[in-house]
């Protein structure tokens, strides 16, 4: 039984049917994506301890994958204690993760992992006092229950500390007047190091990690992503220190998304979720097994290959572009980069064909292909072509972030 049923959902739900499993798909609203592909489908509101356990007890699932923040974790931790069920990872780590206060205080406070100076605040006035009395200018807010960048905005002074708080207010994911405010680190980048704990062939729990992928946010949204991302080699090692000691305090079997900064080759925790992330999106084409199916199989106690499926001294950097609009879509582009670049459109922007500065025109299958001139690429070059667009869509630039890297060094 999956408790959110959202896009991430889906695609576990559709990994989880392809291993032959049975699929309950629960959420707040119905039609939700992941009950559109599922065997059944429940109705409920997740945060009401009383209907989250009589769907359970209703049900009886062999496994409860919780698949978004807002679920009862307290009734989860009663059900699990009883034997009822078995929760993913477990129901400590739901608990954990389900807002940021629970998963900052274990991660500086019980573990002693680096992460940037911090106070959780109930009110405007908490707010302020704390920016005044330690985190200081510039500082980052953020609601403690909220996803995806959501209600989160950067604090430059005095000015913006009330406007801070309203959109942290309205982007929460329940109604909860707390938010973190978290001292501003200049980092250079900021990584999702998607981490696995599965069953090894002995039936011991081994962590594996998959290269690092890279992401930009705008505003507090997710915007793209990228695999892999190059990291020195001592910082690597340090994320992999940080993903393994936070997944192992939280116990069980599945993938965890945890999101770290970067500068240098020092590392800072930032956040954990015990689920596909969305940056891992990328993970649908540049790995053999994506962090959906990934998922799935760790928690069945199956075997997991975290590896790229193009290994190498020029491996494939592969790019998932976040804009408004349709439906995702896949293309391949030999851009004139230093290394080759797949691109993964999701929700695609309607825009001029062409724009994207690729050798040559893109074809929206809305367009009359006569209409477009087009250079073809040479039969004996296979790889300079570009794949038929979802139809209806045309596409729209590359961000201009996306760009500098890859015209830069890296």
């Amino acid at each position: 039984m999956l408790l959110g049923s959202g896009e991430l959902g889906k695609e576990v739900i559709i990994a989880l049917q392809r291993l032959g499993v049975e699929t309950i798909a629960a959420d707040r609203y119905p039609d939700a994506p992941g009950q559109q592909v599922a065997h059944h489908a429940r109705t409920l509101v997740m945060t009401d301890p009383e209907q989250l356990r009589a769907l359970i007890e209703s049900e009886q699932p062999d496994l409860v994958v919780p698949e978004i923040e807002a679920i009862a974790t307290p009734a989860l931790e009663l059900l699990e204690a009883e034997g009822k069920v078995r929760v993913i990872p477990t129901a400590r780590a739901a608990r954990l993760t389900m807002d940021r206060e629970g998963i900052r205080r274990l991660a500086a406070e019980t573990l002693g992992l680096p992460t940037s100076p911090y106070k959780f605040c109930d009110s405007l006035r908490e707010l302020q006092e704390a920016i005044d009395n330690g985190i200081g200018y510039p500082c980052v807010v953020k609601p403690v229950m909220s996803s995806s960048g959501k209600g989160q905005s950067k604090i430059d002074g005095p000015q913006d500390v009330a406007a801070a708080w309203d959109h942290a207010m309205a982007g929460g994911r329940v109604s909860h007047g707390r938010v973190i405010v978290e001292g501003f680190i200049d980092f250079d980048y900021e990584i999702t190091l998607l981490t696995v704990r599965a069953l090894d062939a002995q039936g011991a729990t081994q962590t594996h990690f998959c290269e690092p992928i890279g992401h930009l946010q705008q505003s507090g949204d997710y915007i793209e992503s990228w695999q892999p991302h190059p990291m020195h080699p001592d910082a690597l090692a340090k994320a992999h220190a940080i993903g393994d000691a936070i997944t192992r305090n939280l116990g069980g079997q599945g993938l965890f998304g945890v999101e770290l900064f970067v500068k240098g080759e020092q590392v800072w925790f930032s956040e954990v979720s015990p689920r596909p992330h969305d940056t891992g999106m990328v993970t649908m084409t540049t790995q053999w097994q994506n962090e959906f199916e990934l998922h799935a199989r760790a928690i069945l106690g199956l075997p997991v290959d975290t590896r790229l499926r193009n290994p190498g001294p020029a491996p494939l950097s592969t790019v998932v572009l976040m804009l408004p609009g349709l439906s995702l879509t896949t293309l391949m582009t030999p851009c004139a980069y230093p290394r080759p670049i797949s691109v993964c459109l999701a929700n695609l922007k309607a825009s001029r064909s062409g724009a994207w500065g690729l050798p040559w025109p893109l074809i929206p299958m809305s367009t009359p292909r006569a209409s477009v001139p087009v250079r073809r690429p040479r039969k004996s070059n296979p790889a300079r072509r570009a794949d038929a667009c979802h139809p209806g869509a045309n596409l729209a630039p590359v961000s201009q972030a996306f760009l500098a890297r890859y015209n830069g060094p890296f």
